[in-house]
């Protein structure tokens, strides 16, 4: 690899008609624990409003607007997320006024695998590009900033080299992996020495002193052509498994969805483990670099990192939803199920509360919030996986009530939306239409229901409901029988690609 002497950084400037289009990737797979009760896992941290109006998806979808740097920039971001959240991923960039092309990985296997699809995607058309590579779920306050940092490390991808943003750290975190900084280059550019794992608090404040240590943003800039082959070269397994699922891939609603069975037999790998701790050896002819990003970075990992990205008022509190402080210092707190939360006389405490759980913390304790996550799915509470509002393809739906061999939820289908064709061995269903118009099959029929009419669906027979009109469908469902759980269901027929 090159070392981009001043010569050659000339000659990169002197080729602007040459260079490679910039293709904005936002890995979007994360579960998130870290930010429970808000974050769930079948709606994590990056589909949340967590430090604005927009979600943290939205937020990233739009970081690469008014980039000005001579680059050609796509115009569709493309988006990788989970096979559970692809359709609020889908209904969040479309929000945000941006045509997305969303990468859905039929299961979790990390970032590795996450940016080979990616790359595969922005190479489909036989082009190559230069992919910017950045997590859905952190902050950026000072976007100029990012977007310097990324002009410099696109020069560098486009001489073939792996680069990497770093941030100067401003305090010893033991959060945060590190990365060791190599020979300078120019541009306050590094080569990278090593990356570092998330230390102990002693060894955090030794790197931050010693001034040769950023840390680890998690965002990479890279040539998708590179990409492809350093991933074939340390990890042909992943490679192998992300080529012959992108190969018998299929589409849902302009949603790519490589095959499942092929995408299952990749190993589980970060692209730090997978490729960057090996740059710089011997044998592996790829090099890595590491830009300084001096622009507000947070990954927002905890409450407290919340709180420390958000505005506060004068005694250092912070706040979303209805929160009245009454002699609180420090404190950040969040209504989310629209309750009132009051902080009376609090210091240095994290309050959150939803439809169905309240958290309270001591902010110096909330990394143990993921241990606490652990704890509610070993004792298989509900609250650690999904909210009381479920979202799904077709709407959403909220458990109203519940009790020994009886649920009631509300059911919201969006217009022109249908559910599954399916099918419950356990348990017995009661529609009422509340608004709008109901298609019903149940067996052999298919009828109508209009507001203030319902049906019954028994035990085992097929069925489905859709929404055949202009404006929403409220209705609600009650269920009765031995077993609720929502894996109680055998799907026939499913747009959404759910069966089996």
């Amino acid at each position: 690899m090159v070392d981009l002497s001043e010569t050659e950084v000339a000659a990169v400037d002197e080729a602007i008609e040459n260079r490679l289009r910039l293709v904005q990737v936002i890995l979007a797979g994360g579960s998130g624990t870290r930010l429970w009760p808000v974050s769930r896992e079948q709606f994590p941290k990056q589909l949340i409003d967590v430090v604005g109006d927009q979600s943290l998806l939205q937020a990233t979808v739009a970081r690469m607007a008014g980039f000005d740097g001579g680059w050609n920039v796509a115009p569709e971001p493309v988006i990788v997320c989970g096979a559970e959240h692809y359709f609020t991923t889908y209904e969040q960039a479309c929000q945000s006024g941006v045509s997305a092309r969303i990468v859905v990985e039929p299961t979790r296997r990390d970032t590795a695998p996450a940016l080979t699809l990616a790359a595969l995607n922005a190479t489909a058309q036989g082009q190559d590009a230069i992919l910017v590579t950045m997590p859905a779920d952190h902050a950026i306050a000072d976007l100029p900033a990012l977007h310097h940092a990324i002009d410099t490390a696109a020069r560098y991808a486009q001489a073939g080299d792996i680069v990497t943003l770093g941030v100067p750290p401003t305090r010893a975190d033991t959060g945060f992996g590190y990365i060791r900084l190599g020979d300078p280059l120019q541009d306050g550019v590094h080569r990278i020495d090593r990356f570092v794992e998330k230390p102990a608090a002693e060894l955090a404040a030794q790197y931050v002193e010693s001034g040769n240590y950023w840390w680890n943003s998690g965002m990479f800039v890279v040539r998708a052509s590179v990409w492809l082959s350093v991933i074939e070269l340390l990890q042909p397994d992943i490679y192998a498994a992300c080529v012959g699922a992108y190969e018998n891939l299929k589409t849902v609603d302009g949603c790519v969805i490589p095959a499942a069975m092929e995408f299952a037999r990749s190993p589980s790998d970060s692209i730090d483990y997978a490729v960057m701790e090996h740059l710089g050896k011997p044998d592996v002819p790829f090099s890595g670099v590491v830009v300084p990003l001096e622009a507000g970075w947070s990954d927002l990992g905890s409450w407290d990192a919340v709180w420390q990205a958000m505005e506060k008022d004068e005694f250092g509190n912070a706040a979303n939803g209805r929160v009245l402080f009454e002699g609180a210092t420090s404190t950040y707190a969040r209504s989310q199920g629209g309750r009132l939360v009051a902080c009376v006389g609090t210091t240095d405490i994290v309050v959150v509360e939803t439809d169905d759980a309240v958290l309270v913390a001591d902010r110096s304790h909330v990394q143990e919030i993921k241990g606490l996550v652990s704890r509610i799915k070993r004792e298989k509470s509900p609250e650690a996986e999904s909210h009381r509002k479920v979202r799904r393809p077709w709407g959403f739906y909220d458990s109203i009530d519940h009790g020994d061999r009886f649920q009631v939820k509300r059911i919201v289908v969006s217009p022109g939306a249908r559910l599954s064709l399916q099918m419950h061995h356990h348990r017995a269903e009661h529609w009422i239409v509340v608004s709008g118009t109901a298609l019903v099959t149940r067996g052999d029929e298919q009828f109508l229901l209009s507001e203030n009419e319902s049906t019954y669906i028994p035990i085992g027979i097929k069925h489905r409901l859709e929404n055949p009109g202009c404006v929403p469908l409220q209705m609600i469902e009650v269920q009765s029988g031995a077993y609720l759980g929502e894996d109680d269901i055998v799907r026939y027929d499913d747009k959404y690609g759910r069966c089996g």
